[in-house]
């Protein structure tokens, strides 16, 4: 356990921030899931506006340093490969 005021106050501050960072985290994956059923259902249109919505989250995420920047272009980039193979099929 921690002693000092400031070690005490770092252990505060990081529970903060975790608990930030996983609802920012949960947010991404709940509109990856909800971009990922659209393409499940074979509905490209709607699911090229999610996708919109998913890179905006994503990016949001990655500016403020939750998730790092190339961690960030790699799952974009992945979601736009599913959906051009979503097209691509229908």
């Amino acid at each position: 356990m921690a002693h000092s005021p400031s070690a005490k106050k770092r252990i505060r501050q990081n529970e903060k921030h975790r608990l930030l960072n996983r609802r920012r985290k949960d947010g991404v994956k709940e509109a990856v899931r909800d971009f990922k059923e659209l393409i499940a259902d074979g509905d490209t249109a709607s699911a090229a506006e999610a996708l919109k919505l998913a890179y905006k989250k994503i990016d949001k995420i990655a500016a403020t340093n939750t998730i790092h920047k190339n961690t960030a272009a790699r799952r974009k980039s992945s979601l736009a490969k599913e959906l051009n193979a979503a097209s691509a099929s229908a």
